[in-house]
């Protein structure tokens, strides 16, 4: 009797092991582009949320100090290395690190993309629909720039890259909205996400008589808050994603709105994702939109 009992004992363990739910912790790592934006870290308490509920994660999130992407390869290789069995991964680029997932992705490791994917192969897609989303910002400036009495002029936008899957998106969305209206936009130019950086072009962009601007991402769109901020606020911008500075510059007039992601939901559906793969389940819906809102004054 005592050896039956020991018997189904054992089987309900290994059962339960099987299942996933007294397994040895999963380790998932996130890698985003970089450290800069709060909307990063707004990821990874999402990631850390669901890691936290489920109990079987162990979790970290790394990236490089700037986006660059020799820096994301050596990043996904060490985590590789380090024994990372699923990787959420913001790609800096489409292309530049699918070699280095290819060797992850032999290596066993698990590839979920959250705000921006690469063109390789993965379990699930957690993103913006970024073109939408740029459209929405496109229009949100037309409304305002036709409320204020201008119906045509010069538009410029700040962008991170040329490379970058999400803003390039959202670049497309936004000439968009422009395609029928009397308003020029004028040659893309890129800032890197630097504050610093995009705030001196949109100064260019100023300097050369533009009535618009949009900022592609959160540093691009704080250098445009900050630019219209110097020259008086005659320029109006708007931006995409949140943080407090971002926000005050919304609330304060010098942006008319930011387009806002959720990037909390991102990082905790990719880690129940990571888990769920790696414990034998499947995802059927794959691509996942996980939405974007406008804030405008009246709506902090």
């Amino acid at each position: 009797m005592k050896v039956t009992r020991m018997v189904l004992a054992v089987a309900l363990v290994l059962g339960l092991c099987v299942s996933g739910a007294l397994a040895a912790p999963y380790k998932v790592t996130l890698i985003t582009m970089d450290q800069m934006d709060r909307y990063w870290a707004g990821i990874d308490e999402g990631a850390q949320k669901a890691a936290k509920e489920l109990g079987n994660v162990t979790y970290n999130w790394t990236a490089p100090d700037v986006k660059d992407d020799a820096k994301q390869i050596e990043f996904i290789n060490n985590a590789v290395a380090a024994g990372a069995q699923a990787i959420l991964l913001a790609a800096n680029g489409p292309d530049a690190v699918t070699a280095a997932l290819n060797e992850a992705s032999k290596a066993g490791v698990k590839i979920i993309y959250v705000d921006s994917p690469a063109n390789f192969p993965s379990e699930a897609t957690f993103t913006t629909n970024n073109e939408a989303a740029g459209k929405t910002a496109g229009e949100t400036l037309l409304k305002a720039l036709e409320a204020s009495g201008v119906k045509e002029g010069k538009l410029g936008i700040v962008n991170v890259n040329s490379a970058t899957a999400s803003t390039v998106a959202r670049e497309k969305g936004f000439r968009s909205a422009f395609e029928l209206s009397k308003f020029t936009v004028l040659g893309t130019q890129y800032g890197e996400g630097d504050v610093v950086k995009s705030k001196e072009i949109a100064d260019s962009f100023i300097t050369q008589g533009v009535v618009g601007l949009f900022g592609a991402n959160e540093g691009s769109a704080t250098g445009v808050g900050n630019a219209i901020q110097e020259a008086g606020g005659h320029v109006l911008g708007v931006g995409f994603d949140t943080s407090n500075a971002l926000l005050e510059l919304v609330k304060n007039g010098y942006l008319i709105g930011t387009m806002s992601q959720n990037p909390g939901v991102m990082g905790y559906e990719g880690v129940k994702a990571a888990v769920n793969v790696l414990s034998g389940g499947k995802i059927e819906n794959k691509n996942i939109d996980t939405g974007v809102s406008v804030l405008t004054k009246d709506k902090i």
